[in-house]
């Protein structure tokens, strides 16, 4: 195995303080900041409206957030997520828009959205016309009924007017959807099997807009509290299973010691959320199970090297036992943490805004997981430890033969005197 450290000997458990004082501070920092400041809750937690929009062109982020503001959603709460641009997709010109939610249902929210853009973004559709990025195949239908430019309903049966119209409109949206939703020129539609003028007769009621809405639902408030609560319950749940295990491995105080590094884990990465007022996501709750178990993991490799030595070294100071399993440990704790940071590195720098919540908690997590295994769990080992032998009532030394020969002479004289009183 590489060996990062030759035969290191540092004092670990004799900068406890230090390192008690530091997590104390960020610890506190990170709660009075969870009080004051709360967290920055994203859709799937606080509730809101999430659409996501294909635009014709490559979008401008700020032009849309702009767009927004006018149309009267706060910038503070409005999300904006590219998608398809990274991990050497293809860019389809695609946006996640997350919003609070403003109006009484899902429509509401999206048509005032819609309108917002279509205001504020690109080349507005003349208001006589449809749509066509944005129109379903019953509107387009009606419309072209309505006004019958290629006047059908004269030379056709009674009602075959009306479905000529709808198998052509039901043709131009199937092309627009197999397109990817958007469709950049009127022009390029494969009509062959109608008739030319009806290609007329399309341009003339329909025109492309900007971007089509591909997607549009609303995530309720009472949804977002469910999955807080539900996540909550499974990180107790897991920190319960991993102390009953470890109990069961090593010792109860084992047990507890990991148990209180990971809490610490898990309260310093909610804390620097809140003080960033980092977005707190979904993908957060996995994150913080992948980070209980990994920091656990650390936690663990220590100290079953603290119980080999133990089995070795009986008679010794269990300070130096631990202080030493952790300088043995900690090369393949930090090779071990490096290449996995480096991955998580990679996700931040590169995974994009939807990955965000994800890739910051675990470089957070791994960051000072790895730190508590060595800086916290050992240390409230060690003062654990100390605090129940204290508390073990002392064993009466046994007598020597001597001592009880003599104690039997000196105290022959008072029996024999007792009786004289």
């Amino acid at each position: 195995m590489i060996e990062l450290f030759r035969n290191p000997s540092y004092d670990f458990l004799g900068k406890a303080k230090y390192f008690i004082i530091f997590s104390a501070i960020v610890l506190v920092a990170g709660c009075i900041s969870m009080v004051v400041r709360g967290f920055n809750l994203g859709v799937d937690f606080a509730g809101g409206t999430k659409l996501t929009v294909r635009f014709v062109s490559p979008p401008d982020e700020n032009q849309i957030r702009d767009a927004l503001r006018k149309g009267g959603y706060s910038p503070d709460k409005v999300v904006i997520q590219r998608t398809g641009k990274q991990l050497s997709q293809s860019d389809r010109n695609e946006v996640f828009i997350n919003t609070p939610q403003t109006e009484a249902d899902v429509d509401g929210d999206k048509r005032k959205i819609t309108e917002a853009l279509q205001q504020h973004y690109g080349t507005p559709v003349p208001a006589d016309k449809l749509d066509l990025n944005l129109v379903g195949a019953s509107t387009l239908a009606a419309r072209l009924t309505e006004q019958d430019l290629l006047e059908l309903k004269k030379t056709l049966p009674p009602g075959e007017a009306e479905k000529e119209y709808q198998r052509f409109a039901e043709q131009v949206i199937q092309q627009r959807d197999a397109a990817g939703g958007t469709l950049s020129d009127i022009k390029r539609i494969s009509l062959a099997s109608f008739d030319p003028k009806m290609a007329e007769a399309l341009e003339q009621v329909a025109a492309i807009g900007s971007f089509n809405v591909v997607s549009a639902e609303i995530v309720g408030p009472q949804v977002g509290k469910d999955l807080r609560n539900r996540a909550i319950i499974v990180t107790i749940i897991a920190c319960f299973g991993m102390l009953l295990f470890i109990a069961f491995r090593f010792e109860w105080v084992y047990g507890v010691a990991a148990v209180i590094a990971v809490v610490h884990d898990v309260l310093i990465t909610l804390g620097l959320f809140s003080l960033f007022q980092w977005e707190i996501s979904l993908t957060f709750i996995a994150a913080m199970l992948t980070l209980v178990g990994y920091s656990m993991n650390d936690t663990i490799v220590i100290f079953d090297r603290i119980r080999e030595q133990l089995a070795q070294r009986r008679r010794e100071d269990f300070a130096a036992v631990t202080n030493d399993a952790i300088n043995q440990t900690l090369s393949r704790t930090v090779i071990t943490s490096g290449l996995t940071l480096l991955s998580v590195l990679a996700l931040v720098l590169f995974g994009g805004e939807v990955l965000k919540s994800f890739s910051l908690a675990l470089l957070v997590g791994i960051l000072f997981g790895t730190y508590s295994s060595i800086a916290i769990a050992s240390p409230v080992l060690l003062w654990w430890k100390r605090y129940f032998e204290q508390r073990q009532p002392i064993a009466a030394p046994a007598e020597s033969p001597s001592s009880s020969a003599s104690s039997k002479k000196s105290a022959s004289p008072r029996a024999k005197s007792a009786p004289t009183r």
